[in-house]
């Protein structure tokens, strides 16, 4: 007989969000965060609680959880109010794809779901293999510059910097991309990007727009190879910033597409 297993659960990111509707087990949540996009069903069915820096305190309590998932340091605040209040808080803190794995195993197994939750950490495995397979099959692998915010420019944060060698690219700031704060992956100097040379540029603005016309007409960068080949694309934050399933099946299809093309075009 299993244990008592959380029946009211807050999650204040979307990824936990999405792996609880993978595995079924949606009705085990009681709040979603007001970011969540996937499912598109979650923020019809699910009160809203929080942001990603900030939460309805007050709203969450009167739900009355047995548990709280959330992400990073940027919600130890919120984490440290609710545990104040006698709520069980469980912050993961993933930042390479290994971690995002572990971390959904975690997520299954504290709600008896560990067997299913072993299955499909092993088809996402898998589809990561045969995409890498198919990169190293490319004629060439691009140097690739992802942006994940404009002002100050931002790279990769560690788990996009994986997929993107997964799918068949080269960081062009991998020493950036061991930083887990996004205050030190700062470029500050933006004509550093130039001298990279990056031969595409991927932008994922944390849900602002990717204006590619803005990047391309960047002083100094009309010499860059994406700019000049027009090699700059989007990728939404929801896709590839969410350390969870997004980021491990539609943001590295949408990496290794964009690279293929690059690829075939340069062979």
């Amino acid at each position: 007989m299993l244990p008592h297993l959380p029946q009211r659960i807050i999650c204040m990111t979307e990824e936990t969000t999405e792996w609880f509707y993978l595995l079924g087990q949606s009705h085990r949540i009681a709040g979603i965060s007001g970011y969540t996009v996937r499912p598109k069903i979650a923020r019809a069915e699910k009160p809203r609680v929080s942001a990603f820096t900030s939460a309805k305190i007050d709203k969450i309590l009167a739900l009355q959880p047995d548990c709280v998932f959330g992400f990073s340091d940027l919600q130890a605040d919120i984490a440290a109010t609710l545990i104040r209040h006698g709520v069980q808080v469980t912050v993961f803190n993933q930042r390479s794809v290994d971690e995002i794995f572990s971390m959904l195993y975690q997520v299954a197994a504290m709600v008896g779901e560990a067997e299913q939750g072993l299955r499909r950490i092993s088809e996402m495995q898998l589809h990561l293999q045969a995409i890498q397979k198919a990169a190293k099959a490319l004629p060439r692998r691009p140097r690739v510059y992802f942006e994940e915010w404009d002002e100050p420019p931002i790279s990769a944060i560690r788990w996009v910097s994986e997929l993107t060698g997964i799918a068949g690219g080269d960081d062009c700031f991998p020493e950036l991309a061991q930083q887990s704060l996004g205050k030190n992956r700062i470029i500050a100097d933006p004509l550093e990007i130039v001298r990279r040379q990056p031969d595409i540029i991927i932008g994922s603005w944390c849900g602002k727009k990717f204006r590619p016309q803005t990047v391309a007409a960047r002083p100094g960068w009309q010499d860059v190879p994406a700019v000049k080949n027009g090699q700059l694309f989007e990728i939404k934050s929801a896709d590839i910033l969410q350390p969870g399933p997004a980021a491990l099946t539609d943001g590295v299809d949408q990496l290794h597409r964009i690279i293929s093309q690059w690829a075939l075009l340069h062979a």
